[in-house]
């Protein structure tokens, strides 16, 4: 009797552990954004946004592969593409499932993302200011006119 009932216990847990990956990591994780400076605002093809960085997006599907607009006034707009990876913790999440669950966990986590990990996560960029239109018509004017001192300065 004793062996039935520990057998029913392991059969149990087994099936009580099944999608371990699913279970510990979920299949959704924050996905967070960085910029310096710092105050930029962000958008997804996703249609999720947030502002000023650094911020997060709660909630991302650890398997989507999106695209992420970075503006801020006085720099240049950046578009940077974000995908999917297997995770560490996702794979030995994925392990268990295999030694202790059998097929149905493993299924269950590699359909539904739990294995994944969104890359890069942290997003870190390094804004780059925008060009000032003027600056070469201001460089110009300033060569001209310490041309023309100097001229003026040795004629004298």
């Amino acid at each position: 009797m004793r062996k039935i009932a520990i057998g029913a216990a392991f059969t149990a847990g087994i099936f009580l552990n099944t999608a371990c990956a699913t279970i510990t990591r979920g299949t959704t994780e924050a996905f967070e954004v960085r910029t310096m400076p710092s105050g930029a605002s962000v958008s997804t093809s996703l249609g999720k946004s947030c502002a000023p960085t650094p911020c997060v997006l709660p909630k991302v599907s650890r398997e989507a592969d999106f695209t992420v607009t970075i503006e801020k006034e006085g720099y240049k707009t950046g578009v940077y593409n974000v995908t999917h990876e297997t995770s560490g913790g996702g794979g030995a999440g994925m392990a268990g499932n295999i030694v202790f669950g059998g097929g149905i966990g493993a299924i269950v986590d590699a359909n539904n993302g739990a294995t994944q990990q969104l890359v890069p996560n942290p997003l870190v960029v390094e804004l780059e200011k925008k060009s000032d239109p003027n600056a070469s018509n201001r460089d110009f004017i300033e060569s001209v006119a310490d041309d023309v001192l100097d001229r003026a300065a040795a004629g004298s």
